[in-house]
């Protein structure tokens, strides 16, 4: 029954998210929390249609999955090269991506794309129109659920790269390559965060300015 489905899904948030307090961790030198862990000030919810609910439980942001994309947009001044954001993220519930981080790249924009495609793809969306199932960006890694990964986009020049949990996954020159973002996404500009059809929780949301 659908209800119970729904119920389900309610436990799991509530046990994620109500049984580990966040980790507040030290901010290294130049670097600024877009997240206090107490509200959503200086983001809004992005109104993609559909979504799911958007709350704050224990430290995270955690966003209910909805029927296409649920999400929030960071509201202030967002560099466009030479910085390295890092945050935690959490697949609660579902099978698709729970961070679909979307970013500036000089004078565009790019989506990395954490556990999508069904649930293992890791990659940038787009490069040269090809999404990050099929460019040469795409990783698969297995995710699970109710585990935090620690994810780290390192922006400098034409060169995007990105880790999670340390591991250098993505190593790209955009430099000779028509770098966008797909449609979906175009409210999520100039920086923004979302899950497609999966509850995810996001922590630790910190900006870093690089020297040039």
């Amino acid at each position: 029954m659908w209800y119970l489905a729904l119920f389900s899904a309610f436990l799991a948030i509530l046990s994620c998210t109500t049984g580990e307090p966040s980790i507040q961790k030290p901010l290294p030198s130049g670097a600024e929390s877009l997240f206090d862990g107490k509200s959503l000030e200086g983001w809004e919810i992005t109104d993609f249609g559909g979504q799911g609910r958007v709350s704050i439980r224990d430290g995270a942001v955690v966003l209910d999955y909805g029927d296409t994309l649920t999400g929030i947009t960071w509201k202030g001044e967002f560099p466009r090269t030479n910085y390295e954001v890092t945050l935690d993220a959490m697949r609660v519930e579902g099978t698709d991506f729970f961070c679909g981080m979307t970013f500036p790249v000089r004078d565009s924009h790019c989506s990395l794309i954490v556990g999508g495609w069904g649930g293992p793809v890791v990659g940038l969306s787009s490069i040269d129109g090809m999404d990050a199932s099929e460019n040469e960006t795409n990783t698969l890694m297995r995710f699970e659920r109710n585990r935090w990964y620690a994810i780290r986009l390192r922006v400098t020049g034409d060169l995007v790269q990105a880790w999670i949990d340390e591991e250098l996954l993505v190593d790209m020159d955009t430099k000779g390559w028509d770098v966008d973002i797909r449609p979906e996404v175009s409210l999520s500009r100039p920086f923004g965060i979302a899950a497609w059809v999966t509850t995810a929780a996001l922590r630790n949301i910190v900006l870093r300015r690089l020297p040039d």
